[in-house]
């Protein structure tokens, strides 16, 4: 029936609609509206409407906002924030970026379960996500990060860089986003198509589509319809295409939202499995948003997409608990899967478990929840197998032992074990990874890595993950061995084996990049250039010059499209200190600081510049702006440090070392400076205790034995300065010793 005349999806429409344009897209096409979409799919646009894509941005009103702001309040760390109604309006009176309480407007709300956010305006046009945000579940306020000690003026701050919602998040909130943030000035003057993730999000814009449609229904001949994506079953490239640039931890090449399904590596580079974000065995540890996890996963390497246990429009799943699994995990298998062990899965005899129960769901197993924004709880899609001592050994969640606390990893390992011992790991085993991530970089482990890179049949995602261990830990000969995976089928390990060619000279180099500078992905083209960048061009012909030209452009339009992000500007800096351009590397580092206050990073390598320049008392200065803004920054009290030890002021120095081990009484490097620069002014005593700090946590450190040595030297202690002496030449025989001290020896 017409819309207008089904009262409850018009009002729907209505709240979800308003404000919405026409306007065209990134391809050129024009977008319709989702309130054009429903005369016609109005099924879908039920189910959407209350899906987590409906309700991904909204318009404060009765109906969207959910958090009490019936002058309720709510306090964290000394500051009490009031969230209020006036006049229609909604409203939060909290610490602003000048540190004094203010108000602000709430413009749209974010999100409907488990929580739902509030984005104020701060300054005209920019928009800011407040970090206190309110439950839906158990319908109170709470903070999102309430262990993070950050206040106005903190980069992580709500009113920080780091919140920025045109930033961070409205590409994957908004429909045909523009962000049009102007450098100069700071500001934002956005545009979208549409509020929240809607169907043209999804499906691309679609006013030659609607157009046709209607014609078709005056017209007596047949009307053309517009090709627009095909989504679903057996669609994975295209759903990963459509889906994943939302459902990944990456970064943007563009300002604006890239054409619908497009291809990820001409819009974004895809963040690896580097520690931090995942656990060394690939398992989900920061928010990572699934797409890395899903492409580790066999269920992907054998063509399993989305909508295959997604429900698209409404967003839950296809099936309730196991059914979901067993659509293709049963006795019958499945005919799209074909390699499908056919067995009974959701049975004891499979899951050990009694049925019905938490523990005997698909998902207690293979998809481990992890909380995120505190209390999202969201599946890991690696969908390993469990397996407790590997898990052990990444330091990462065991699904067994999670449960089972009073249990070890052992017992459940031989627990699985014993239900199957036949049991094929071999797809999801990271043991060089993990041995790699706990610092072992061995002959034996480098090779292990390297040997995962060259089986094609593991997920590149994960061998692109183990060349980028490589790149600055393997042999120059195990390197030159894997530069034919510059040739790779995979766009994310051409990209990654680019850093492969550091070491080279700069003709090799050059001929081993070439092809990248024209591969197919800008995500390829822009790694090679950064790895070209500052080369010699003598001998480079000027067609492989302009190619190298452009790829460079493109990597530094790349970077300015994020220029409201600290790290795209350090990037910038990057590659201007790559080419030598001292100037333009400075002024970015200083733009990272300045959107960013606590960087310490931009801050070290700006006193860094300085001093390579020459430049002693600008270094000071940049290291007193950075220490101002980050006091406990050990980087900064380290270029300190070395700053005044330069200077002849070993004291001072001396002095902020002891400042870094009063921090982290195990940073070795600190109490080795620290008994180098007391030996600079004869203070043996400083020298030995620091000396032999660094024994206790290295009893093999050479520098340590040495510095050791010459103090007892100096004491008059003539038998333990040679017993020092000796040990690091039994270490290292071609070690250097003072004369002093190679007398010593020769006395022996």
């Amino acid at each position: 029936m017409p819309i207008a005349k089904c009262p409850a999806l018009f009002i729907i429409l209505t709240l979800l609609f308003v404000g919405s344009v026409s306007s065209p897209a990134a391809d050129g096409q024009s977008f319709a509206g989702s309130s054009t979409c429903a005369e016609c799919h109005k099924g879908e646009t039920q189910a959407w409407s209350h899906s987590d894509h409906g309700w991904a941005l909204r318009e404060p009103s009765p109906e969207n906002v959910l958090g009490d702001f019936n002058g309720a309040s709510y306090s964290h760390k000394g500051i009490t924030s009031r969230i209020f109604t006036r006049n229609g309006g909604y409203f939060v009176e909290t610490e602003a970026a000048d540190g004094a309480l203010h108000e602000f407007h709430v413009r749209y709300t974010v999100g409907v379960r488990p929580l739902q956010q509030y984005l104020v305006e701060t300054d005209k046009g920019r928009l800011q996500v407040l970090d206190m945000a309110w439950d839906t579940g158990q319908r109170k306020w709470f903070h999102l990060y309430p262990d993070q000690n950050v206040g106005a003026g903190n980069g992580m701050h709500w009113s920080g860089s780091y919140k920025n919602w045109q930033a961070r998040c409205a590409e994957c909130h908004q429909t045909g986003f523009e962000k049009n943030f102007d450098v100069k000035q700071q500001a934002y003057n956005s545009h979208w198509a549409e509020l929240t993730v809607s169907c043209e999000s999804c499906h691309g814009p679609a006013a030659g589509h609607v157009a046709a449609a209607r014609q078709s229904k005056t017209s007596a001949a047949p009307v053309t319809m517009p090709t627009m994506i095909k989504l679903g079953a057996g669609q994975q490239a295209n759903e990963l295409a459509v889906c994943g640039p939302c459902h990944a931890r990456r970064e943007a090449f563009a300002q604006d939202s890239p054409p619908v399904g497009g291809v990820f590596g001409d819009h974004y580079n895809l963040a690896l499995l580097n520690n931090g974000l995942y656990f060394a065995d690939g398992q989900q540890n920061d928010e990572v948003y699934i797409l890395g996890s899903f492409l580790q996963s066999k269920m992907m390497a054998k063509g399993v997409t989305c909508s295959n246990c997604h429900e698209p429009h409404g967003g839950g799943l296809v099936a309730e608990g196991n059914a979901v699994c067993t659509q293709c995990h049963n006795p019958a298998g499945r005919s799209e899967f074909p390699s499908v062990k056919h067995a009974a899965y959701d049975t004891p005899t499979h899951h050990h478990h009694k049925s019905g129960s938490v523990a005997a769901q698909c998902v207690s197993c293979h998809m481990p929840e992890r909380a995120y924004m505190k209390i999202d709880k969201r599946r890991d899609h690696f969908f390993r197998k469990p397996d407790p001592l590997q898990s052990k050994a990444a330091g990462s969640p065991d699904v067994c032992t999670g449960c089972h606390q009073d249990k070890s990893a052992g017992w459940a390992a031989a627990r699985i074990t014993g239900w199957f011992p036949n049991s094929d790991r071999s797809w999801q085993d990271r043991s060089p990874f993990i041995a790699f991530e706990k610092g072992d970089r061995s002959p034996h482990i480098l090779e292990a890595l390297a040997g995962y890179v060259r089986n094609l049949a593991r997920p590149a995602i994960a061998r692109a993950t183990a060349i980028a261990q490589l790149r600055d830990s393997a042999s120059p000969r195990l390197k030159e061995e894997l530069l034919p995976l510059l040739q790779d089928e995979s766009g994310l390990v051409r990209a990654a084996a680019a850093g492969l060619t550091r070491e080279l000279q700069p003709p090799e180099k050059f001929s081993a990049l070439k092809p990248l500078l024209t591969d197919p992905l800008r995500s390829v083209r822009q790694a090679a250039a950064v790895e070209l960048a500052g080369i010699d061009s003598a001998g480079i012909s000027p067609e492989d010059s302009a190619a190298l030209d452009q790829a460079l452009t493109q990597y530094r339009e790349s970077r300015m499209a994020n220029a409201d992000m600290p790290e795209s500007h350090m990037a910038i800096a990057g590659l201007a200190l790559s080419m030598r351009n001292w100037q333009a590397a400075e002024t970015a580092f200083n733009q990272a600081a300045a959107l960013d206050p606590q960087l310490d990073s931009a801050w070290l390598m700006l006193a860094r510049l300085r001093a390579a320049l020459g430049d002693e008392q600008g270094a000071a200065s940049y290291l007193s702006k950075g220490l101002g803004h980050q006091p406990q920054s050990i980087d900064l009290m380290f270029e300190r440090a070395g700053f005044e030890q330069r200077g002849g002021n070993h004291q001072k120095a001396i002095d902020w070392y002891r400042r870094i081990v009063g921090l982290d009484a195990g940073r070795s490097d600190a109490w080795l400076a620290m008994a180098s620069a007391a030996l600079q002014i004869r203070d043996s005593a400083t020298t030995l205790d620091a000396a032999n700090r660094v024994l206790a946590i290295e009893p093999d450190n050479i520098d340590a034995l040495v510095l050791a040595s010459v103090a007892h030297y100096l004491r008059g202690e003539m038998d333990r300065a040679r017993d020092n002496a000796a040990r690091a030449r039994q270490i290292a025989p071609a070690v250097r010793l003072p004369p002093e001290i190679e007398q010593l020896l020769g006395h022996q």
